[in-house]
């Protein structure tokens, strides 16, 4: 029996997913989590308990855990642990610096422009100093390490600038920089590939249908197979393929987004992990495959049927505390939607973006084209009535 080690966040929706999933390919899983160490077993899943800021600390730990035949991570913060402690164990996986590249705005951005790829003019400023000089209209501020679109702010003009600056500082109070590029217009995408020796086998091209023109940049529909053309498709591959090797990845699954405008493809980001949370319930059979490709088996062939899909993350329209919601009955009833799921909880105090970095829940539709798929998913959105509550203030 191969024995896996899967490296996640303790609140990561995929986790569940997982480990049902070595338990069908018959594989032993050791599950390690951000959780605290002093609490013995607190969900029940015999997780190692492990502190991501020290990755050098955790991945010895890791090797003292026994024998790993592969390494799975669920989240970009995961992901720079698990290769640090490939590198401890001795096991395939990506180098520690590429997912560092990956994990970091400006190191990606400098990789793809370093690498010829279409980029935009960026820089990154330090926290303390909101310097708008230099600065192009319109632009955006981007927190170097966050994820989910979270603290993205679109300025068109110096007034613009200064609030976004403040409002992320407000966010990322950790972090020192941001980062500040030229906004880049046109339709967004997202691919989900597989990494076998550096040599990339594309699952599957998101359509993102809803303009995604700031000032926030809140991701709400992904529909796949994408609607674009074969010559455009090939270019979104190629664009990747690049991208890949100026981040010098090698190995595992990968999620990367992109625009493309009349210039051509301009890279976003390309992530050392598969597409997050629960949006994997779009592409059935994610994790089988993942884990056979950590067990050693050979998945290079592997292609997802050429079935229209997609997935809403339903987006949070306020501040407020979730008391419930009204329609889910409806919004099963439409034709093509195969599951509706609310991940809030009663009494949770929600924030949209740019602060937030959740969702309402999620909603899946299969079947026919693409369209169709794309409409369904709206049309169920139009069937669920959220109550949101103003939240007390704290005097």
């Amino acid at each position: 029996m191969k024995h896996l080690l899967l490296i996640g966040a303790k609140t990561g929706y995929q986790t569940r997913a997982f480990a049902e999933a070595a338990v069908r390919l018959g594989l032993e899983l050791t599950l390690a989590t951000d959780r605290c160490h002093v609490l013995e077993n607190p969900w029940g899943d015999d997780a190692v308990a492990l502190e991501f800021r020290d990755p050098e600390d955790a991945a010895r730990k890791l090797a003292e855990e026994g024998r790993f035949d592969g390494i799975v991570a669920l989240g970009d913060g995961p992901a720079y642990l698990a290769a640090v402690a490939a590198r401890h164990l001795g096991i395939p996986y990506n180098s520690p610096q590429s997912v560092a590249n990956c994990g970091s705005k400006f190191l990606a951005r400098t990789s793809f422009y370093n690498a010829g790829l279409l980029t935009p003019a960026f820089r990154r400023l330090p926290l303390s100093d909101a310097c708008v000089a230099e600065v192009q209209y319109p632009c955006v501020l981007k927190p170097l390490t966050q994820s989910a679109s979270r603290g993205v702010i679109r300025a068109d003009n110096a007034t613009e600038f200064a609030a976004a600056f403040r409002r992320i500082a407000s966010i990322v109070k950790r972090d020192e920089f941001l980062l500040v590029e030229d906004f880049i217009p046109g339709r967004e995408f997202a691919l989900e590939g597989m990494l076998d020796h550096g040599k990339l086998n594309v699952l599957a091209i998101f359509d993102k249908p809803d303009p995604l023109d700031g000032p926030f940049f809140e991701e709400t529909i992904y529909v796949t197979p994408t609607r674009m053309p074969v010559h455009v498709q090939q270019e979104i591959r190629w664009a990747t393929e690049k991208a890949i090797q100026a981040l010098g990845l090698t190995h595992g699954p990968i999620h990367a987004e992109m625009r493309l405008n009349d210039r051509g493809v301009w890279m976003l980001e390309v992530a050392a992990r598969p597409i997050g949370g629960l949006c994997a319930k779009v592409l059935p059979g994610l994790e089988e495959l993942i884990l056979r490709q950590a067990a050693g088996e050979d998945v290079s062939a592997f292609a997802f049927p050429n079935e229209a899909a997609g997935v809403m993350m339903i987006p949070i329209p306020q501040a407020g505390v979730y008391a419930g919601v009204r329609g889910e009955e409806e919004a099963r009833a439409v034709p093509r939607i195969q599951d509706v799921i609310i991940t809030a909880k009663v009494g949770q105090h929600l924030l949209p973006l740019p602060e937030g970095n959740s969702y309402l829940g999620f909603l899946f539709a299969r079947g026919g084209d693409s369209s169709g798929v794309e409409a369904a998913l709206r049309q169920a959105h139009a069937k669920l009535h959220f109550e949101i509550n103003a939240a007390l203030r704290v005097l």
